[in-house]
């Protein structure tokens, strides 16, 4: 693919020449000087892309344990999609709702609905009188 380029061929003329997808050609034809090789290297496998931070996930665990009435948002509950939102506004990172769960799943929070008892509001009377009929 280097070679084509090198010659002056566009990404679409690699692309049919050799059978694949245009989105392959631009994947490994890698910006450089063909006389380098170093400048050839691909770069991209190089480090951890997480974009997660340590100091992140330290915030979404923080921000977790807290109120979102307390951090001044109307609504009770955190969600992922609103930890996601809040923690893009804190640090400029945008993480979607599934891995804002993975990461605190890797953490060992669970999300819990609470199950709502209606129990202080019946009737004991009108209930022993239901359950006889």
């Amino acid at each position: 693919m280097l070679l084509l380029l090198n010659d002056g061929k566009t990404y679409q003329e690699i692309a049919d020449f050799l059978g694949v997808s245009l989105r392959r050609v631009a994947y490994w034809c890698v910006p450089g000087d063909p006389d380098n090789l170093e400048t050839l290297e691909d770069g991209r496998k190089k480090g951890n892309f997480k974009k997660a931070t340590q100091e992140y996930r330290e915030l979404l665990l923080e921000v977790v344990e807290k109120e979102p009435q307390d951090l001044g948002y109307e609504f009770g509950r955190w969600t992922g999609k609103k930890l996601s939102e809040h923690l893009e506004k804190e640090t400029g990172i945008k993480l979607s709702k599934s891995q804002i769960s993975r990461i605190l799943a890797r953490e060992k929070y669970v999300y819990i609905w609470g199950k709502y008892s209606l129990e202080d509001k019946q009737d004991k009377k009108k209930e022993k009188r239901f359950k006889k009929n």
